[in-house]
């Protein structure tokens, strides 16, 4: 994962044709013709050794003697050539290739290896990134570059399309141009070789001139390095995916279609809200999400007011709305009094305010300004059905005075067709989201809910050390270390619940029995009632074997059950090896909801946390959310809301509601348990009791295996690493503390940009900063630690609230190995051994993550920084640039 020399692939300056060609309907031929009618400004140069000229422009037989090196290549050979093609190329210079050309992977060379390995081999040999192969190609129609097959150009924008399908990419820009919607970059990726996901979000997410990214995905196969780069982007601006293969059938088509399992559906969209990403499901739904939000204002909640003037649409709105999971707005006492006294008396008095058939663009006007007052409207959508009574275009006209000034958001859908095509162009213009339908427009507001929400959730940066509970990790381990010593990958339950017990999960005290008798004296000395259970790892669900019994009120009940059970099933699993019983005291919990909470290993996203409701009918009831570990309380909470059992658990009637808290508690204690625990792939606690009282764990099952990955390392996304936070003194004595950089650092973080002296901020940015807008701080304070780290010092100012007193960051290349560093302290700090602490700190964390090389620019003047770094060991070079200089250090001679 790398933007690595991706320049040349989206802002080439020179471009060849590999296979270029004057056949009719030949990929080399639509090329070409593409390339010259797109108006590119740099040369275009085709390749063909028969030909002395395609599409009018003079051909060079071959790669080494073209004129100048090409910044990018697009290659149209034959899949034997194209390892060739691509070596030659490389030898020249050229950093980027589109390669069209399908059949790589299923053509092998003379030493058995497929032709797309060796293929991927060269290039990454030169440094060479490749788009492809077997893709469309891809268009950027700011430079007038169109290195595509595809039938038809696309209109100049700022939103960015990447597609893993050429096919539906063809259906895309089609439907693109014929509603008029600009693109700033179309890109194809085809079967993946290099160029993926995360490379195309890491160099658009930086781009300002992308205002949104659209995805059409199929299937992930580095789900840390899309979701590290998803994270990034969807920081910066909108990013909206479809994902197909939303059900078992697609997903088996779209496995066979990228050669890439899927992994379950679930699971991606957790990945998505978790990465700050809005998915939709068709599209039309995929434009009209990203001009939504793109035209939207920030959102506090989800409660719609609907303003229309007829009764029958804003109904279906409403129903939209609810089943959409949205809420109608209560409007509030003074609302209504004001409506009241504007509107005719046969208005609805209430939500949906429905002001009439013959409302005219006045009416509208104070109606929409009384609704945008309320506090307990979070938005409002604007209706109006044509009448012969009422201007369409006065009441547009009105609406978007009204909206000048508003800081809620305002929808709109004038309904119709050719009589509101006028209105509909207003509301465009004037920067107001406008749809065809009533649902349509409360699709539009719910992907702002939905949005907003996954921002939210992008925000959190759950502690790699929880702070809610400590666990007996040591404890814990030695459990999973002895069960797999004897050979077994399952845990018995009792060790299952040792294992949860060492996290702080409350457990009902479960003890083994060897036998019917053994289980009597088990269970005297336990207490009665108790409950007993079949001992087998032959045996997943023991109820369905009936190898539960409860409430057992003695020694007589227990010796005739644990027979009973054993002789049901020697007859029902004979096969079956059975190890005895477990025995518990029957937890009695009058009114406890019975949940789940699960784990299991996806082979794209590692270790998933699944919570829903639970007992033996969990398959049936099919209620269950799914989230990616690290969690805090928040996120927690979160996943928790997404299922039905929620509104249950919150209380009714006469049922006190259960304590949220404690089940949120044990879904971190979950999440830290799979992170400090990589041998574990699999746990069951069903059902986990939660009431009042709090949560008691019942049942437990543990899967295990040999660990390929330990820590953070097996997670999609990396916690904020809280073993890095350090206490230290500055010369004066003044204590510190340098720690990772949070999202909630911003606020301070502008208030320090604002106190750094302009020399300061010039040795930084290298120019005149006045202030950094939100987009800018947000990309520096919240961070994916994954990928750079930002180290602050933060310390108490006089009237002891903490302040930022400067900060290190780093960015990493894991591929080159590499580091880049920027540091900026305070002026009035100098001297005090700050920047040195900071950049210590700063080395040590890229020594760590096995970085080899640690560079930096710094001005020429700025001679305190260079003696620092040469101190430190970096070695001063010069560059191209007449004002810096770049100091470069080798981590691995560092000390």
């Amino acid at each position: 994962m790398s933007v690595r020399n991706l320049d040349a692939l989206f802002n080439p300056k020179s471009v060849a044709v590999i296979g270029a060609s004057n056949r009719p309907g030949s990929v080399g031929s639509v090329v070409m013709k593409n390339l010259l009618a797109g108006g590119f400004a740099g040369p275009v140069m085709p390749v063909n050794p028969t030909s002395q000229a395609v599409s009018g422009v003079l051909t060079y037989p071959d790669v080494s003697k073209l004129p100048v090196p090409a910044d990018l290549a697009v290659i149209a050979v034959p899949p034997k050539a194209v390892p060739g093609v691509i070596n030659e190329l490389g030898s020249q210079g050229t950093r980027a290739a589109v390669v069209l050309t399908a059949g790589l992977n299923s053509n092998t060379n003379a030493a058995g290896q497929t032709l797309q390995a060796e293929m991927t081999e060269i290039a990454r040999k030169y440094q060479l990134r490749i788009l492809g192969p077997n893709c469309l190609g891809m268009i950027v129609p700011g430079i007038g570059l169109n290195a595509s097959f595809a039938h038809v150009d696309c209109l100049p924008g700022r939103i960015a399309f990447v597609s893993q399908s050429g096919g539906l990419a063809t259906a895309v820009l089609d439907y693109a141009k014929s509603y008029g919607i600009g693109l700033s970059h179309f890109l194809s990726l085809g079967d993946i070789c290099d160029v993926d996901f995360a490379d195309t979000m890491d160099y658009l997410g930086s781009d300002p001139e992308v205002s949104a990214i659209l995805l059409y995905i199929e299937s992930i196969v580095d789900a840390r390095a899309f979701m590290s780069a998803g994270r990034a982007a969807a920081r910066n601006k909108p990013v909206v995916v479809v994902k197909s293969g939303r059900f078992e059938e697609g997903a088996k088509a779209a496995a066979s279609h990228t050669g890439a399992l899927a992994g379950a559906d679930d699971i991606y969209d957790a990945a998505f809200r978790r990465a700050g990403m809005l998915r939709v499901f068709a599209i039309d739904e995929l434009f009209d999400a990203v001009q939504t939000l793109a035209r939207s204002k920030p959102l506090k909640g989800d409660r719609l007011a609907v303003l229309t003037n007829g009764g029958g649409p804003a109904v279906l709105a409403v129903d939209a709305l609810i089943e959409q999971g949205g809420r109608l707005a209560e409007l509030s006492e003074s609302t209504i009094k004001a409506l009241n006294e504007k509107m005719p008396p046969t208005w609805s008095h209430a939500n949906p305010v429905d002001i009439i058939g013959d409302a005219n663009g006045e009416r509208y006007s104070q109606a929409l300004k009384v609704l945008l007052k309320d506090n307990q409207v979070d938005a409002v959508m604007v209706m109006h059905v044509p009448t012969a009574v009422a201007s369409v275009t006065e009441t547009a006209a009105a609406t978007i005075e009204c909206c000048k000034s508003a800081t809620r958001n305002v929808l709109t859908s004038w309904m119709g067709q050719d009589t509101v095509r006028e209105p509909r162009r207003m509301f465009s213009d004037a920067g107001l989201p406008t749809f065809f339908t009533p649902d349509r427009a409360v699709r539009g507001f719910m992907h702002m809910v939905k949005f907003n929400r996954n921002q939210e959730l992008l925000m959190q940066t759950p502690d790699s050390v929880p702070e809610e509970f400590t666990p007996a990790t040591a404890t814990a381990r030695l459990v999973i270390q002895s069960a797999m010593a004897s050979g077994r990958d399952m845990l018995t339950e009792a060790e299952a619940k040792a294992v949860l017990a060492a996290y702080g999960i409350p457990i009902v005290e479960t003890q083994i029995a060897s036998s019917p008798v053994s289980a009597v004296t088990v269970a005297d000395s336990i207490g009665y009632p108790v409950a007993i259970k079949i001992l087998s790892q032959d045996i997943t669900h023991k109820s369905d074997v009936g190898g539960v019994a409860l409430n057992l009120e003695n020694g007589e009940e227990v010796l005739a059950a644990a027979k009973a059970m054993n002789e049901r099933i020697a007859r029902l699993m004979p096969e079956a090896h059975l190890g005895g019983f477990t025995v518990q005291h029957m937890a009695r919990r009058p009114g406890a909801k019975e949940l789940i909470v699960g784990v299991s290993c996806d082979h794209v996203f590692g270790p998933t946390i699944m919570f829903g409701q639970g007992g033996k009918a969990v398959e049936v009831i099919a209620d269950s959310s799914v989230g990616l570990p690290p969690l805090n309380m928040a996120l927690a909470r979160a996943q928790v809301e997404r299922t039905r059992i929620a509104k249950l658990l919150k209380g009714y009637r006469d049922e006190a509601p259960a304590d949220i808290d404690a089940i949120c508690l044990t879904l971190i204690q979950v999440s830290q348990l799979i992170t400090d625990l990589p041998e574990i792939v699999e746990l069951d606690i069903n059902p986990l009791f939660a009431d009042a009282k709090g949560v008691l764990a019942l049942d437990a099952r543990i899967g295990v295996a040999p660990a390929t990955t330990t820590g953070p390392a097996r997670l999609a996304i990396r916690p904020y690493p809280k073993e890095l936070e350090e206490k230290v003194n500055l010369k004066e004595g003044r204590p510190i503390v340098v720690r990772p950089i949070r999202p909630e650092d911003e606020p301070a973080h502008h208030v320090f940009i604002g106190k750094l002296s302009p020399e300061d901020i010039r040795s930084r940015f290298f120019g005149l900063v006045r202030e950094l807008p939100h987009s800018q701080m947000a990309r520096l304070t919240q961070i994916d630690y994954d990928r750079e780290m930002a180290f602050v010092a933060t310390g108490l100012d006089d009237r002891n609230m903490p302040e930022t007193l400067g900060v290190a960051r780093a960015v990493l290349d894991i591929v080159d190995r590499s580091a880049e560093f920027a540091i900026v302290v305070r002026s009035d700090l100098k001297g005090q051994g700050l920047g040195r602490t900071l950049m210590n700190k700063l080395m040590a964390y890229a020594k760590q993550r096995g970085m080899t090389v640690m560079t930096g620019q710094v001005l020429k003047d700025n001679v305190a920084m260079i003696a620092m770094c040469e101190r430190l060991g970096f070695v001063k070079h010069d560059i191209k640039d007449d004002d810096c200089v770049e100091v470069r250090l080798d981590l691995t001679q560092a000390g």
